[in-house]
């Protein structure tokens, strides 16, 4: 398939994901909002992706402000999407490389723009998970507590890559007081 060039505020079907909207642009990939499967970064040029075109469309559907309105009911109502976190200025353009220490077997280059963009996708995820347990009809308030106490320790075995962020309010917290 070519690849899709198309704008946020489109909607697509995709055949694992369903209906979504675009609501971010990186250079090869969309970042969609699905309805069942929250947002997905998905490549430009996936097979299982179209536009969806809606029928009798007029050029006077929608004017831009309501189309912001729709997508920030949306984006507030899944609570899924990622803040911008900048990447610290050392480590910009820099790469990771895994080195294993057979040296016969070929090391992984990694681009560490690449690498901090997955570290920040598992925060933003971590913290959904959090509002999820703390929403839940269902657990008592003393499982939530101990649900909370496993996410808190998840951020205290990520404060390695806290090098990595510009801002150390990006920073990741753990237990305060086992430090």
């Amino acid at each position: 398939m070519e690849q899709l060039v198309l704008g946020i505020g489109t909607r697509l079907q995709h055949t694992q994901f369903g209906p979504g909207v675009i609501v971010g642009l990186r250079y090869a990939t969309y970042l969609i909002s699905f309805i069942h499967h929250g947002i997905k970064e998905i490549d430009k040029t996936d097979d299982r992706l179209e536009e969806i075109i809606p029928e009798n469309v007029s050029e006077e559907i929608e004017t831009h402000s309501e189309i912001e309105k729709s997508l920030l009911k949306i984006l507030r109502l899944w609570n899924g999407v990622s803040e911008v976190v900048p990447l610290g200025d050392r480590w910009k353009n820099g790469t990771m490389i895994l080195q294993p220490g057979d040296t016969t077997l070929k090391a992984k280059e990694v681009p560490i723009e690449v690498f901090f963009h997955k570290i920040v996708m598992l925060r933003d995820r971590l913290r959904v998970m959090e509002q999820q347990i703390n929403a839940h009809k269902v657990l008592t308030d003393e499982e939530k507590i101990n649900l909370q106490q496993y996410v808190t320790r998840i951020y205290g075995t990520l404060t390695t890559f806290n090098v990595l962020f510009r801002n150390k309010e990006d920073w990741f917290i753990g237990d305060k007081s086992s430090e």
